[in-house]
């Protein structure tokens, strides 16, 4: 385990460095410069020098992928040395001196357990957010914009494309088939077939040439009563996937003479 200190990178930016505006410097001015000594400093060492200061805000940047706004007081676009970064009154300064903390405790908990390879693994903020403020579950996400928005599932399918484009490449959220088909049984099970069609399409839409992404949408439109949908989904499940027998049997039974 590398001995860099826990707080080089953890959660919310320049959070707990709270108020590290220089002595005297006057609210008005357009030019900012790191302080020898930080204020209000609750976590991060009295002494915390200048440079690591920088470092350790810019990494909270980086991991959660926000500006200083987040946790301080002040304006996006205005200059920092306009900032309030002594005061308390952004409640995320407090959340981000607990998670500080938090991550701490694990750190010294892995510490107690034998690790499975020559180095120990260590946490970082970057360990959960990944560039996200919130680390969220995709299936999290979803619920989310399902039940927050009056579009119901085709929110749900319009809040899964908006996070792909913006975080597909920084692996913040597992966007692969097994976590859309998880989602989508989520679904199914909760009884809600529209909710799981909109995620076993959109799973195909992803995905078109899986056997498996068909098969399940195959399966809603069956617990919907589409029939005849649920009979194209499997035949096109079976025609990617010839030895998938559950589609197999689906179709024969949606062949049999309907009571």
């Amino acid at each position: 385990m590398t001995s860099r200190p826990v707080g080089s990178r953890l959660v919310p930016l320049l959070l707990f460095s709270a108020a590290f505006a220089a002595a005297g410097a006057p609210a008005a001015a357009q030019e900012f410069h790191w302080p020898e000594r930080g204020k209000n400093l609750q976590v991060l060492p009295k002494d915390f020098p200048p440079e690591r200061l920088h470092a350790v805000m810019s990494g909270f940047t980086r991991s959660l992928g926000v500006r200083c706004v987040y946790c301080h007081v002040g304006t996006e676009g205005r200059p920092l040395a306009t900032f309030d970064f002594v005061s308390d009154q952004n409640p995320n300064k407090d959340r981000a001196r607990e998670m500080y903390r938090m991550l701490g405790d694990i750190n010294g908990h892995l510490k107690k357990i034998q690790p499975s390879a020559d180095k120990r693994v260590n946490m970082w903020c970057q360990t959960c957010h990944r560039g996200r403020p919130r680390p969220t579950t995709l299936a999290e996400e979803l619920d989310a914009a399902r039940l927050g928005t009056p579009g119901g599932p085709g929110a749900a399918v319009a809040r899964y494309r908006e996070l792909k484009q913006k975080f597909d490449e920084k692996g913040g959220l597992d966007f692969s088939e097994p976590a859309l088909n998880d989602y989508g049984y989520e679904r199914l099970e909760a009884k809600d077939s529209d909710g799981a069609i909109a995620v076993f399409r959109l799973a195909v839409e992803e995905h078109p040439a899986s056997g498996s992404a068909w098969d399940s949408l195959g399966e809603a439109y069956a617990a919907a009563g589409k029939r005849e949908l649920s009979r194209v989904a499997y035949s096109k499940s079976l025609e990617l996937d010839p030895g998938n027998e559950n589609a197999a049997k689906r179709l024969r039974e949606l062949d049999a003479p309907h009571p």
